[in-house]
């Protein structure tokens, strides 16, 4: 029941955090490093190339030419984004000399890596690779790759085969992903909507254990400088209560629209095209009204279980180092969902997914993960709703019990027993 002196006490919850610059800088600064995060990797990645300066020695005679004709392809075919400059280099009669001069060229920095193609490199499928450093796994991967393509076709032109006609035949299936749904079927969205339900999840997690354990450190802050005192003078203890959980649910949700405004930006059809290209199988999500929706209901839910228990946690003790320990449950359970993350985005109809979702300690997290993969029954949904909103009341009216005695009391620090002792006070 709202009352003048709830909003005034939420008010002032409200602005004494959203005026900080730290808030600010948090609530820009995640959006910032998430534009990054999507379109750096892959603008950088369409704007740099590796170089890799090569010789090449084929013992052979067979191999380097196919392997120049298939690095010179690529290079116009805008493949792989490494410039290989090479240089082939005939066999010597003096092997270790050569390989000993090959060496020496790399120390001295007019080389980054020597190949040694061998006989043993077409029936082993090996080749040897000496440079100057082997950390440059991309490059490398790219070199293997090459190699690997022209030694088969090696191998398989010498047993009487067509490569081009087997390379066909063993081509690897490419799997079109249409999700059924009542509007019929849609593309599906692949890694997008994966990393629209992490993002979700991750928001999810980040804000209930911030914003609960701020109410807590709240709470703790008015107790040690007797601030609480003089409120409490003019409020009740149920209302300067109900204040301070609006107010920083105000705050939660200042910055929780920032951030979902940002998503919204960022995943705008052809925003992203035309700064650079996704990966192959990438696309980006939308979020539709639903999800949101679902998202804010959720969020909504598990603050006020959270907050409410931080709160109570930090009116019946008198410092952080008192109130951390029995504070680190409450993490224990907002922690849990990671536990069963993964089984739930890869089977979120499954058992344990259905089951952990009902649970209203983890409703939030997990019901959100299943949503954004894949939307539940509608009985799923509303009896997750009903148990999380049951299981809220319960932790309010337990909060507000033990707020009303906890929040003036001092000294020594009190015992579970005592502290269910006051939720019992009339």
């Amino acid at each position: 029941m709202p009352t003048p002196k709830i909003l005034v006490i939420a008010r002032r919850e409200y602005l004494s955090r959203v005026r900080t610059p730290v808030f600010w800088i948090s609530t820009v600064l995640l959006p910032l490093l998430m534009a990054a995060w999507i379109i750096l990797p892959s603008l950088i990645a369409s704007k740099s190339r590796g170089a890799l300066r090569l010789a090449v020695v084929d013992t052979t005679g067979k191999v380097a030419p196919v392997f120049v004709k298939q690095i010179d392809k690529a290079r116009t075919q805008g493949g792989p984004q490494v410039d290989f400059k090479l240089e082939m280099q005939p066999p010597a009669a003096d092997a270790a000399a050569q390989r000993k001069q090959l060496d020496s060229r790399v120390l001295r920095d007019e080389l980054d890596a020597w190949l040694w193609i061998s006989p043993r490199s077409v029936s082993d499928n090996k080749v040897e690779y000496h440079g100057r450093t082997t950390s440059n796994f991309l490059t490398l991967e790219v070199l293997e790759r090459t190699l690997t393509k022209v030694l088969r076709e090696q191998r398989l032109a010498a047993a009487g085969y067509d490569p081009g006609q087997v390379e066909k035949l063993v081509a690897s299936v490419d799997l079109e992903k249409i999700r059924v749904t009542a509007e019929g079927g849609k593309a599906d969205l692949g890694i997008g909507a994966i990393g629209l339900a992490i993002g979700l999840f991750i928001i999810l997690y980040m804000t209930i254990l911030i914003y609960g354990q701020m109410v807590m450190n709240g709470v703790l802050e008015e107790k040690a400088t007797r601030i609480v005192e003089v409120i409490a003078s003019s409020a009740k203890p149920t209302q300067l209560m109900a204040g301070k959980l609006v107010g920083i649910f105000g705050v939660a949700l200042t910055q929780i629209s920032v951030w979902l405004g940002s998503v919204a930006v960022l995943s705008a059809p052809g925003l992203i095209a035309g700064l650079t290209h996704l990966p192959a199988g990438v696309n980006l999500p939308t979020l539709s009204p639903g999800l949101v929706a679902h998202f804010l209901a959720l969020f909504l839910l598990g603050f006020a279980f959270f907050a409410s228990f931080y709160g109570l946690i930090g009116a019946a003790f008198n410092n952080p180092q008192e109130a951390q320990q029995l504070a680190v449950f409450g993490t224990l359970l907002v922690v849990f969902p990671w536990m069963v993350f993964m089984p739930v985005l890869n089977d979120p109809d499954s058992t344990l997914a259905v089951v952990v979702s009902l649970i209203p300690m983890f409703t939030p997290m997990i019901m959100m993960l299943r949503i954004a993969i894949k939307t539940p029954p509608a009985w799923q949904l509303a009896l997750a709703y009903a148990l999380t909103i049951g299981a809220d009341l319960l932790m309010i009216w337990l909060c507000a019990r033990v707020y009303r005695v906890g929040i003036l009391m001092y000294g020594k620090k009190p015992s579970i027993k005592e502290i269910w002792r006051w939720t019992r006070y009339a």
